[in-house]
């Protein structure tokens, strides 16, 4: 849907320029004028006291699909640092562009002010092209600039497939981007895959999945972007077929990193930026860490996560004491942070973070699906509950059936016996 001034009827009152909330109506002489900022919310159409506005279908015809090229990675960075999600899409931007052929290259899109110096970490983690766009006005992130600057690239250089990290970023970014390139956004991706043969092998994997309509041997290279639906109870595979980009957020650990390249090279395009700063409604005046503590779930190689089983909140001073010993950090299911026992920064699960480590904890965690759905590809998973039926032992590897409060003391007396014999080895 598009909105339109009628030429005949406007009288130049500008009304209807008050009324918009995006600046997107201008004045030629006295006519208004809808400008790109334009979203169709409607605002203006009750405003005109002349009927001269009306809100009518897109006239354009289908897009021409085959003028979109290449995988393009929104390499978020903060304070001139990668995010660990960035790495991971770039890794699996390189996936897919192998598979849809044609020259089809991974391109990072690094967006900010004076980081030019993290193309080389892009170029190592498996991409082909680097976009830099870099200006002033770049420096933190804002809605309206990066939103401006990232449509304005991608009309201009129009990717087939654009792929953001479902961070606090991300999640305000992508829909927003999406919106204005009137196209579609999968959220919160587990898989991606452009080959219809490998979309079949994993969703036979999936009893949730039915695929015997499918041709393996199809020539379709569109995206198949599937995503948990349902509170993860189905699994929901998605399509764009009409419009471009095709756009997906992926949440931080759900891929996996290309095995990194040192010295790896590539191409670097400075994209100059058409931004003012009438173009950002918002002004950053301060920024403020917050005091407590800063958890990094999504890079942590050992999380201990506690549950319900704990009983109160002084359980998470077992599971610090815990996780201090074997060298991780602290996580939780949600129902322990809905109890207040613990901030949702330490949640893990389909509502909180999605974790990848080499070992992972479920202390007194019963193992709902939507908490399964954030820890389950790690490596090793180490169940400890007093239920022998728990749902959380149908994903561990290893499990203790038993009480918490005596089987973690236990393991840390035989975690430090084991380290007292590695130094008295070691001195030998």
């Amino acid at each position: 849907m598009a909105i339109k001034v009628l030429s005949d009827k406007c009288k130049g009152c500008k009304l209807c320029i008050k009324a918009c909330p995006f600046e997107a109506i201008d004045m030629e002489g006295k006519l208004a004028v809808i400008n790109e900022k334009c979203t169709a919310c409607n605002q203006c159409i009750p405003a005109c006291p002349f009927k001269a506005i009306e809100k009518t279908a897109e006239a354009e015809g289908p897009v021409d699909l085959s003028a979109y090229k290449h995988v393009w990675v929104y390499a978020e960075q903060r304070r001139g640092k990668l995010m660990n999600v960035a790495l991971e899409l770039i890794g699996e931007g390189h996936r897919l562009s192998r598979e849809i052929g044609d020259d089809t290259k991974v391109c990072a899109v690094v967006v900010g002010n004076k980081i030019e110096h993290l193309a080389k970490e892009c170029y190592e983690y498996g991409a082909d092209t680097v976009y830099l766009i870099e200006d002033d006005l770049l420096e933190n992130y804002t809605t309206d600039g990066y939103t401006k600057v990232m449509v304005d690239a991608i009309k201009k250089y129009k990717p087939e497939i654009v792929l953001l990290g479902a961070t606090h970023i991300g999640r305000d970014l992508a829909p927003r981007v999406a919106a204005r390139l009137n196209t579609g956004l999968t959220a919160d991706c587990t898989r991606l895959d452009v080959k219809v043969s490998s979309y079949i092998d994993y969703a036979n994997k999936n009893t949730t999945l039915d695929t015997s309509s499918l041709d393996p041997n199809s020539d379709d290279k569109g995206l198949k972007q599937t995503r948990p639906a349902f509170g993860g109870n189905l699994m929901a595979t998605i399509i764009c077929p009409k419009t471009r980009p095709q756009m997906s957020t992926v949440r931080p650990g759900v891929m996996q990193k290309k095995e990194k390249a040192e010295g790896a090279t590539g191409e670097l395009i400075k994209v100059n930026p058409a931004i003012q700063k009438s173009d950002i409604r918002t002004e950053i005046v301060d920024i403020v860490k917050s005091a407590k503590e800063i958890v990094s779930l999504t890079d942590a190689e050992i999380i201990c996560s506690g549950g319900r089983g704990l009983g109160d909140s002084s359980g998470f001073e077992m599971i610090k004491k815990f996780a201090d010993k074997v060298g991780g950090v602290v996580g939780s299911s949600r129902a322990a942070v809905d109890a207040g026992w613990i901030d949702h920064s330490h949640q893990v699960g389909q509502t909180g973070t999605t974790v990848k480590p080499r070992i992972y904890f479920a202390c007194g965690i019963s193992g709902a699906i939507q908490h399964l759905a954030g820890m389950q590809t790690s490596d090793i998973i180490v169940a400890i509950n007093k239920d022998p039926d728990a749902p959380i032992f149908e994903v561990a590897d290893y499990g203790i059936v038993g009480d918490l409060y005596k089987v973690i003391p236990q393991i840390i007396e035989e975690w430090d016996n084991a380290e007292s014999l590695f130094d008295a080895a070691s001195k030998k």
